[in-house]
Formats: C-alpha cells, structure tokens, sequence
C-alpha cells in the first residue's frame, strides 16, 4: 500500500510539472511571430461535448492542447463570480432569472443544459474554481467581465493566477486607465476594436502612444483597404492580434463553418493565418488544432 501511495504522489508531481512545462510552452509560442506559430482560443471551452463555461469543457481543452479557453462572468447575490454568458439563467442552466438573484449556496444547486437543452450533472462553476482548474496549464481569456474587473484580480491573486489571465474591452486607454488605475498594470488587458467602426483607429491609437497591450482582439465585417491598413498598422507596432473565426460578421466570411461544413479550412482558418493574426478563436478548436499542426503551426 505504502509503494501505491508513493507511486500515486510521484505521478501527480510528473502531471504538475507537464502542466506548467506546457504553460511556459503557450507563453513562449505566444511570443514567436505568427508566421511559426497560431494560438487556439477555444470559445466557452469545448462546448460541443460539453456544457459551455463547463469546468468539464474546460478540462478537454487542457487535454487536447489548447492555448487559451474563453469564458464570461456574471455575479450572484452574495457577491460571487460565476460563469455565465446569458443576461439570464434561462437558457443555458435549469434556473430561471438572474444569477443575481440566487446565492451561491442556490446557484450550485443547478444545473447546466448540454446543446440540445437537456440538463447535465454538470454545476456552474465560479471564476475560483475554474483559475484553480486552468493554473499552470492553460491561458484564460475573460470576455464578458470587465465590470467586475475589481474582483476578478482578487480572485487572480487570490489563486495566484493572475499571469495567465486577460480582461479585454473595447474601450480606449484613457478610460480603462480612469477606472481602473490601481489594477490596470496588474491584470493583462486586451483591447478591442471593430476595424469597420469609425472609432477604430483611435481606440488603438490611444493604446499605441501610452502603452503596447499583449495583443489587440479585432473583428471587421468586410475587408477593404481601410481594414488591411489598420492590421498592418497593429503588426508594424509589434502588437499580436486576436480574431475570432466564429461566425462571417466576425472575420469577412472567413470562418469556422466555411472550414468545417463548406470544407474550405484554407479559405477560412487559412486565411486569418496568412494575414498574421496570431491567437484566432474557435468554436471548432480540436478541429483548428488538427489544420494547425498539419501545417506545423502548432506543437
């Protein structure tokens, strides 16, 4: 029994010590040019097999390889930072309302709905419980949860994962800065920006003259020279870039469906790597991760 447990011990230490391996190796691919290597940010987690915002969903990102997973914030009554994407619990879990409306105590009693709207066994899991899941082993991308920022770099800090998290907005510097001065140097913030909206270029123009961010997320309905001088403009300073392939208003039609369903990965995912957009999120993310490697793209 002794020899078991020791074994046992010796296997967790060689798992911790893949995990955090495999997080130097995102954050080294992270800094090499996009032409060496792409990102994969896995939308939800991995929703299809899984509940999104799922700790399970989550996990089969970990276990596939992926760079980043995306998740979105909402409260509870009691003050706790759940996972949750909907305005409501309506859709997506066996509650009804607002989250802000239940205590922990009561959201933990519910359940989350798979794809086809059948609930699981699967709870909601709160930002803790997911930092401490992804520590050492993957990237963590918030999206809906700037309004919380406050409390999610105590519970960064807290789990002491604060290297490997992203808060994102579109929002210009001066204003993040205004409202957030104390943490804004303390959490990795992302702007955003819609390179078709006419506010574009100043948004990024008020990060380029104060501070150069990781990376910059992007979307444009279209593409025309304005939208390429914007990119170049982004490369040329230095800056990686984040698109998301989820769907045709994101990224010009060159997205995860035209890949899978049309069959068209180097019309779509194809070309976002060739314009030099290094992290692109995904709904298809074991699928991306397949198209990546086969182009020696990915590890």
């Amino acid at each position: 029994m002794t020899n078991r447990i020791i074994a046992l011990g010796l296997l967790c230490m060689l798992a911790m010590v893949s995990y955090a391996q495999r997080l130097k190796e995102i954050l080294s691919d992270l800094d090499a040019p996009a032409s060496h290597s792409v990102l994969v940010v896995a939308h939800r987690g991995d929703w299809r097999n899984d509940p999104e915002n799922s700790l399970q969903a989550f996990q089969n990102c970990i276990d596939m390889g992926v760079d980043m997973v995306e998740l979105d914030l909402k409260k509870t009554q009691d003050g706790v930072l759940i996972l949750l994407h909907d305005r409501t619990l309506d859709l997506t879990t066996t509650g009804k309302g607002l989250p802000e409306g239940y205590t922990l105590e009561e959201i933990k009693k519910l359940r989350l709905k798979n794809g086809a709207g059948c609930p699981t066994r699967h709870q909601i899991p709160t930002l803790r419980e997911v930092m401490l899941l992804c520590k050492d082993k993957v990237l963590v991308n918030i999206d809906k949860g700037y309004e919380y920022f406050v409390d999610v770099q105590k519970v960064l800090e807290e789990t002491g994962t604060s290297g490997q998290c992203v808060v994102k907005e579109r929002l210009p510097y001066q204003t993040v800065k205004s409202q957030y001065e104390e943490i804004f140097e303390k959490v990795i913030f992302m702007p955003k920006a819609d390179l078709c909206r006419p506010d574009a270029e100043s948004i990024i123009d008020s990060y380029l003259q104060n501070v150069k961010p990781l990376a910059f997320e992007v979307r444009f309905s279209q593409v025309d020279d304005n939208v390429i001088r914007l990119v170049n403009k982004l490369k040329d300073n230095g800056i990686k870039i984040f698109v998301n392939a989820l769907w045709p208003a994101q990224n010009a039609g060159h997205d995860d469906d035209r890949a899978v369903e049309l069959n068209q990965p180097d019309e779509s995912w194809g070309w976002l790597v060739r314009q030099g957009f290094k992290l692109i999120q995904t709904d298809r993310p074991a699928l991306l991760l397949e198209y990546l490697r086969k182009n020696k793209l990915h590890r």
